[in-house]
């Protein structure tokens, strides 16, 4: 169940479909990366609409998902995923790899969500110059998350 769950979800994001990828999701799931800390299907689900509105509006040409490497047992599963997609604030080309760590609850929903990736890398490449100057600094970090946090409650209350 939870193979099938993950499985849905990243043909879901491959189609750009937020509203599937949120209903994988348990109501009181936890999501983590480098840009966002959210906590519950509303919050994580607006993630991903405002990420598949923005790449469906500015950069579809450009978008592709791979997904590779779904392992796990029980409630623990893992995924590799690179997106290939177009950074909107900068109109740069970025391959991102990612590594995801997911558990589930009794039903196949995710209840945590953990997306890896190495920040310096893609800062180099959704930045330019100044993601490789300070994209190994927790400054240029935090305000990654400042700005992606702004920008989905700005996301929300456009809604």
């Amino acid at each position: 169940m939870s193979r099938a769950t993950i499985e849905r979800f990243y043909a879901a994001f491959a189609r750009l479909d937020a509203d599937t990828m949120q209903a994988c999701y348990a109501p009181d799931a936890v999501f983590d990366d480098e840009a966002f800390a959210l906590r519950g299907r509303e919050q994580i689900g607006g993630m991903w609409r405002m990420l598949c509105t923005s790449t469906q509006a500015k950069g579809l040409a450009h978008w592709k998902l791979e997904v590779r490497d779904i392992t796990g047992h029980g409630a623990h599963w893992t995924a590799h995923w690179d997106a290939h997609y177009l950074f909107s604030a900068t109109g740069r080309l970025v391959l991102n790899r990612v590594d995801a760590e997911f558990e589930f609850d009794a039903f196949g929903l995710i209840t945590r969500h953990r997306d890896r990736f190495d920040f310096w890398a893609w800062s180099r490449q959704a930045l330019g110059l100044p993601g490789w100057l300070l994209g190994w600094t927790p400054l240029l970090r935090n305000k990654v998350r400042a700005q992606a946090a702004g920008s989905l409650r700005r996301f929300f209350e456009q809604g």
